[in-house]
């Protein structure tokens, strides 16, 4: 029989390892185009790391979501997260050796770990009936606000950390990551028992009984990219991520040819990090509240705001609402998709399809970080804002072609 307590301890199982998984990779994301460049000797090739690791991520995506739903959630996220062990610890050999292939390796092995790991939502939108699911899945996207507060702060006391036992003062984070990475494996491997995908097929099992609708077999993937709901819900993930990560990863650049500094970047960035997270939880409660539908349409109405503020004015206030309102809207946008998907799944699909799901995410991811720079060079900051306006309006005739038909009632599904 379903037992709300449990849920709710596996949930705060899976908040603390988001938390130690997103506090190390914004550590190490902190120093990794730096040492990119100094291991490299190559300016231009600052950004390939992070874009090895995005891209590695997009390929994972969807094997560690057949590993989930073939042998459960805690396997899968204990798998990534020890994968990011190894891959920390690559990167502290990386910065040892001097070289760079190896800090490449390292970065596709952090991606692999961070691909499931982001499954990890998913996992407690398992864990709880339709009426909740949106607030838990936006429980466990706020332990990212954790990673944004705590991630740069440990860059310090990593340092000192690495230079204690005679190491690369610069190896600091990825020392202190995989620590966390370790805390992390042994918090998921030990702690998230049951199984979560055992309490979803009690959750299920009740809901059935209360339908009295007979038992039907997984669906294929193609079949499931059929679905209305499906469509919609990959498409408000897509389309967010990529109009949040075009903005956001082209700003810094062109507040620097306003001469702003290096701080005032810093405050843009955070406020940036605060919309996207810091608000998770209110999200999730109105995601239930409201409907995923709704929440969609908010936030592309707030994706629209920040892509027409932003750019207005070079000066801090605009800069600042801008970004915060980028986050924002990708909030509401990111989980709302997400609540659909797993509202319009059931069993072993949603780890299967949600791992496809966050394969289009970070392939969006990647697209969005490369065309930002040309479409910076070719019309500036608006170019950029233009562009995701543009996209903002095609999930508004998305929403509007597709929401009439996506009906996600399990009798529907």
């Amino acid at each position: 029989m379903y037992d709300r307590s449990t849920s709710i301890r596996l949930t705060n199982t899976i908040f603390i390892s988001q938390s130690f998984l997103t506090a190390s990779q914004i550590a190490i994301f902190t120093l990794l185009s730096i040492m990119a460049v100094e291991l490299s000797g190559r300016e231009s090739l600052t950004g390939i790391p992070s874009t090895v690791l995005t891209l590695t991520r997009a390929f994972v995506a969807v094997p560690i979501g057949y590993l989930m739903g073939r042998f459960g959630r805690r396997f899968g996220l204990t798998v990534s997260y020890g994968v990011s062990i190894f891959g920390a610890a690559l990167g502290i050999v990386a910065i040892t050796q001097g070289a760079f292939w190896i800090l490449l390796a390292s970065s596709a092995l952090l991606g692999a770990g961070r691909a499931g790991a982001e499954q990890s939502r998913f996992a407690a939108g398992d864990l709880f009936p339709e009426h909740e699911r949106g607030r838990m899945i936006g429980r466990v996207v706020f332990a990212g606000t954790l990673g944004a507060i705590f991630g740069p702060l440990l860059v310090i006391p990593g340092t000192w950390l690495a230079e204690s036992v005679g190491m690369d003062a610069n190896t600091g984070p990825w020392v202190i990551g995989t620590i966390l990475y370790i805390c992390a494996t042994l918090i998921a491997f030990f702690l998230l028992r049951p199984e979560p995908m055992l309490i979803a097929r009690q959750i299920a099992g009740e809901e059935k009984a209360k339908n009295t609708e007979p038992d039907q077999d997984a669906r294929p993937i193609r079949q499931l990219l059929q679905l209305p709901a499906v469509q919609l819900a990959i498409f408000a993930t897509l389309i967010s991520q990529t109009v949040m990560v075009t903005l956001m990863v082209i700003t810094p650049v062109h507040m620097n040819h306003h001469d702003h500094s290096n701080s005032a970047v810093s405050i843009v960035i955070t406020a940036h990090t605060l919309g996207m997270f810091g608000l998770s939880s209110l999200t999730g409660y109105l995601i239930d509240r409201f409907g995923r539908v709704p929440m969609m349409v908010a936030g592309a109405i707030v994706l629209l705001a920040s892509a027409v503020i932003a750019p207005f004015s070079p000066t801090m206030p605009f800069l600042v609402i801008g970004l915060f309102l980028l986050g924002l809207g990708w909030n509401f946008g990111y989980l709302a998709g997400s609540t659909l998907l797993s509202d319009a799944l059931r069993g072993e699909e949603r780890a299967r399809m949600q791992g496809v799901n966050d394969m289009f995410v970070a392939g969006a991811a990647a697209f969005g970080s490369f065309i930002s720079g040309p479409l910076f060079s070719v019309a500036d900051y608006w170019g950029v804002a233009i562009a995701g306006i543009s996209a903002v309006l095609l999930l508004v005739w998305l929403i509007v072609l597709l929401s009439p038909r996506a009906e996600f009632k399990k009798k529907n599904a």
